[in-house]
C-alpha cells in the first residue's frame, strides 16, 4: 500500500505513561509525517504551566490549528495528546472532514503498574505524574468511534508499529 497518495492525520491517545509519546514518534518517523505533542506545545506557548482548563484549551487550538495546516500542505500527521475528553476528539473529527479529511485514532493502554514505573522517572517534556494519571484515568471517556487500540508494555513497540501499519493499511484499501 502506497500511504504517500493519501495524506494521514493519526491521532495518538491515552492516558500518561501510557507510552503514547515513544510510540507516536516512531510512528511518525515510519510515515514522514509531521509529528505534535502536546505537552512539547505546552512549553513553546507557556513558560509557567498551571494546567487550567484555559491553558488546556489553548494547547488543543494550537494542535488544531497544527493539524490543519498540514492538511492544507497535505502533510500526513500524528497528534501525540491524552484526548481524554469526547468533545475534544469530535472537535478534530469535524475539522478534519471539513477539511475532506479523516482521523484514524489510536489508543495507547499499558498496566497500571508499568504506568507507575514510568511516571517515576524524568521525561522530557511531560510534567505528568501518577497523580496526575489517576485524576484523567477518573474522568477518561472511552471512545465510542472507530479505533485501534494498542498495548504498550516495555518491550513491543516493534509489534505496536507493525499492527498500526496493517491497520492504516486496512483502512486505505476500503
Amino acid at each position: 500500500m502506497d500511504q504517500q497518495n493519501k495524506q494521514m492525520i493519526i491521532v495518538v491517545f491515552g492516558l500518561p505513561g501510557s507510552g503514547k509519546s515513544y510510540f507516536a514518534q516512531r510512528l511518525a518517523y515510519l510515515l514522514s509525517a509531521r509529528y505534535e505533542n502536546s505537552d512539547r506545545i505546552r512549553r513553546e506557548l507557556f513558560a509557567l504551566r498551571d494546567y487550567s482548563a484555559a491553558e488546556k484549551n489553548a494547547v488543543y487550538d494550537e494542535i488544531l490549528r497544527r493539524m490543519l495546516e498540514a492538511a492544507n500542505r497535505n502533510e500526513h500527521i500524528v497528534l501525540d495528546a491524552t484526548f481524554y475528553q469526547e468533545h475534544m476528539r469530535e472537535r478534530f473529527i469535524q475539522s478534519a472532514s471539513g477539511s475532506g479529511r479523516e482521523v484514524i485514532f489510536m489508543e495507547i493502554v499499558a498496566e497500571e503498574d508499568i504506568v507507575k514505573s514510568r511516571l517515576m522517572k524524568p521525561r522530557e517534556y511531560s510534567e505528568a505524574d501518577y497523580a496526575v494519571y489517576l485524576r484523567l484515568k477518573a474522568i477518561f471517556e472511552p471512545f465510542q468511534g472507530k479505533h485501534l487500540v494498542l498495548e504498550s508494555t516495555n518491550d513491543n513497540i516493534e509489534q505496536m508499529l507493525s499492527k498500526a501499519m496493517a491497520y492504516i493499511d486496512n483502512i486505505h484499501e476500503k
